[in-house]
């Protein structure tokens, strides 16, 4: 793990994007918030797990993410499931946007976490969408792994 990989606060995380999709190039971005977004991500409540990233206009967004209202927030809370805009340079966002026309690739949110100057970052990957028999061939490989390492660790006891 490098240095500035092991400074920062993860909010969320995306865990069944890896079993459902092959991930390709990643990218970190910046998320434009509200105030109120911004405190109760700290609170650690988020969620990407739906979430997807929509390439319009030469902008992007990040669809379907949830980030909970703030509780102290009253009248200035914002909405839980609105788009929020992705924040990269333009050359980024029109390769990425190339891709997912031409290759019929997805951008899938991997993480969102707050880095060592307090900003929310994103992470975001180029993937493509696994077929069942590939989730299958993964599952077996997992087990296969899962079951060697026993077999390691037991025969290294005798």
């Amino acid at each position: 793990m490098s240095k500035d990989e092991s400074n920062y606060k993860v909010v969320s995380e995306n865990r069944r994007a890896r079993y459902n999709y092959e991930i390709g190039d990643v990218y970190e971005a910046g998320l434009m918030l509200t105030g109120t977004e911004v405190k109760s991500l700290r609170t650690g409540k988020a969620t990407i797990a739906e979430s997807y990233a929509s390439a319009e206009k030469g902008e992007l967004f990040l669809i379907n993410a949830t980030i909970p209202e703030y509780g102290h927030g009253n009248r200035f809370n914002h909405e839980p499931k609105r788009p929020r805009k992705i924040l990269m340079k333009a050359r980024e966002i029109a390769k990425l946007k190339q891709g997912v026309e031409r290759e019929g690739m997805t951008l899938v949110p991997l993480r969102v976490y707050f880095n060592h100057k307090g900003l929310a970052k994103l992470t975001l990957a180029v993937a493509r969408g696994k077929k069942l028999h590939d989730k299958r061939e993964t599952e077996k490989e997992r087990d296969w792994n899962r079951e060697k390492s026993r077999l390691l660790r037991d025969r290294n006891r005798d």
